[in-house]
C-alpha cells in the first residue's frame, strides 16, 4: 500500500452518472488487476473507494458512479488538483486460473476492473469473452474500449434497448468459457453463482470503513473463517465463499 497525492489529469463524463478520471502519480504498489484505491475528499470522514480500471507507469484511470455526496464533488472537481490516495488495495484477480477461453463478467459499475484484467489476459494469449450488464442502453460505457482490446464483447440490457435483452446470466448461456471472472451487485452474483458451470472469481463490492483491513468492517464468510474483503479481497474464488 502508498499513501500520496496524485494530480488529476482528466474527469470526464460517461454517461448521465458515470465519471471516469486520469489520476497521475506513483502506481508502484498496484500489482494485480482487480485492487482499488481509496480516495480521501475534503469534509468527509471515510474515504471512497474505487475500482482501479486501468493504470501505467504513471497514472490511473478509475470509473465511478455518482450515488452520494462525496461522488458529487468528485465529478466537479478540475484539473490539476491533486487527492490524498491509498493506492493498491486489495489482493485484485489471479490470471494464472484463468486457462483458455476466461469470461469476464460486469454489472454497472463492476465494469471497471474487468477491463485491466482483460488487458492482461489477453496479453497472456487466452481467447476472452467480456459480458457487461445494464439496465438500458442509455447506461452502457467502455464497450468499445473493450473491443479495442481483441475481446469478443456481449452487452445485456433489462429493457432490451440494446444488445442482448436480459441479464448477464442469459448471455453467460450462451456462452463458451472455461472460468469466469466477475464484479457487480450482489443480486448478480447469486444469479451467477446458479448459472455458472467452471470455477471463478468474484470481485465484492462493499461498504468500506478504512480500506485496509484494520476496522474489520466488511467482513465476508468463507469457508477458511470470516476474510476482509479490503485486505483479503475483494477478490475471493468461488469455491471458498458461504453464500
Amino acid at each position: 500500500m502508498y499513501q500520496g497525492f496524485y494530480e488529476i489529469k482528466s474527469n470526464k463524463k460517461l454517461t448521465d452518472s458515470i465519471y471516469e478520471m486520469i489520476l497521475e502519480g506513483d502506481t508502484t504498489s498496484i500489482t494485480a488487476p482487480g485492487q482499488f484505491i481509496n480516495i480521501k475528499l475534503d469534509g468527509f470522514y471515510l474515504r471512497r473507494p474505487i475500482s482501479i480500471c486501468d493504470y501505467d507507469d504513471t497514472t490511473i484511470t478509475i470509473i465511478y458512479k455518482i450515488v452520494g455526496e462525496g461522488t458529487e464533488v468528485m465529478s466537479k472537481m478540475n484539473i490539476g488538483e491533486k487527492l490524498d490516495v491509498l493506492c493498491g488495495l486489495g489482493n485484485g484477480f489471479d490470471t494464472s486460473k484463468s486457462i483458455d477461453k476466461p469470461v469476464l463478467i460486469g454489472g454497472g459499475v463492476g465494469v471497471p476492473p474487468m477491463f485491466n484484467l482483460c488487458k492482461k489476459l489477453i496479453a497472456e494469449d487466452k481467447k476472452v469473452t467480456v459480458i457487461l450488464g445494464f439496465n438500458k442502453k442509455d447506461e452502457i460505457f467502455y464497450e468499445d474500449e473493450f473491443k479495442k482490446l481483441g475481446a469478443d464483447v456481449k452487452v445485456t440490457t433489462v429493457d432490451g434497448s440494446y444488445g442482448i435483452k436480459g441479464f448477464v446470466t442469459d448471455a453467460l448461456k450462451e456462452t463458451e468459457y472455461s472460468y469466469f471472472y466477475t464484479c457487480g451487485p450482489m443480486p448478480m452474483f447469486k444469479a451467477i453463482e446458479a448459472t455458472a458451470t467452471t470455477s471463478g472469481q468474484y470481485s465484492f463490492e462493499e461498504r468500506m470503513g478504512c480500506g485496509f483491513g484494520a476496522c474489520m468492517g466488511c467482513s465476508c464468510k468463507t469457508k477458511y473463517g470470516n476474510k476482509r474483503i479490503c485486505k483479503d479481497g475483494p477478490v475471493l474464488e468461488r469455491e471458498e465463499i458461504i453464500w
